[in-house]
């Protein structure tokens, strides 16, 4: 009974080992989709907590709060500046890049950090006049009529060029980010050779690749030098043909 049990249990696992050889040798072989980096991949650089602490700082610094980090971090919600990540293989597991902060999105996520910057700004504004006694002029279009008359400019525009930088600048994030060269993949490994670019050097990131998703973790000495470290993981979505040909 022994031997059998032996011989069943053996027979057992030559069978699993089996099933692992031939489903490693699929997706050595036929399981290509996440084998292949190439196309345009985006992220979204979450922008609305920085945004927000450096608001309520520069708030704090001129005694005008009453509002919190939290309330701040609300009115200021879905902050993001869009990262593209173009690649293109050449051989199996390595090929060309090139990767870079869209300046439109940087303008539009900087426009809206302002604007709601502004929102706060002119109800704290009219909380001061209120208690002051300036009741009339304590509303939201008496306000930015206000501010209008006084700087020239409105609440937005004036918290542009006199308030805080609620986001690093279009520069500094080029220079963590932009840039084209060449990559290899193994092993979970990720490594980019930059040839241009403010990003210039050698970035070695762990990876995990699934259908049409990539998720990349930084965690080397380079990444944390160059200021991008801050924002890992960057998780990227494969554009779709679809929606490559609607941005066209």
């Amino acid at each position: 009974m022994r031997k059998i049990m032996k011989n069943v249990i053996f027979t057992f696992l030559i069978l699993l080992l089996g099933l692992y050889t031939a489903l490693l040798t699929y997706l050595h072989f036929f399981a290509s989709g996440d084998r292949d980096f190439s196309g345009e991949w985006t992220t979204q650089l979450a922008m609305t907590q920085q945004a927000a602490v450096t608001a309520l700082d520069w708030l704090q610094e001129i005694e005008g709060v009453s509002v919190s980090l939290e309330e701040m971090e609300s009115s200021m919600q879905g902050l993001t500046i869009e990262v593209s990540l173009t690649m293109e293989q050449t051989e199996r597991m390595a090929g060309t890049f090139q990767c870079g902060i869209r300046a439109d999105s940087y303008e539009a996520c900087r426009q809206a950090a302002y604007e709601a910057f502004a929102e706060s700004f002119r109800t704290l504004l009219g909380e001061r006049l209120r208690m002051a006694g300036y009741g009339d002029y304590a509303e939201g279009e008496a306000v930015e009529a206000l501010v209008n008359e006084t700087f020239g400019m409105s609440a937005a525009a004036y918290l542009m060029n006199c308030g805080p930088s609620l986001l690093p600048s279009l520069e500094e994030l080029q220079a963590a980010y932009d840039g084209s060269g060449t990559y290899e993949a193994a092993d979970g490994i990720l490594v980019r050779k930059f040839d241009t670019g403010g990003a210039a050097g050698t970035r070695q990131e762990q990876y995990i690749r699934k259908e049409s998703g990539l998720i990349l973790l930084g965690d080397t000495d380079d990444a944390a030098a160059d200021g991008s470290a801050e924002y890992y993981p960057m998780i990227y979505t494969l554009k779709q043909p679809d929606s490559l040909e609607g941005n066209g």
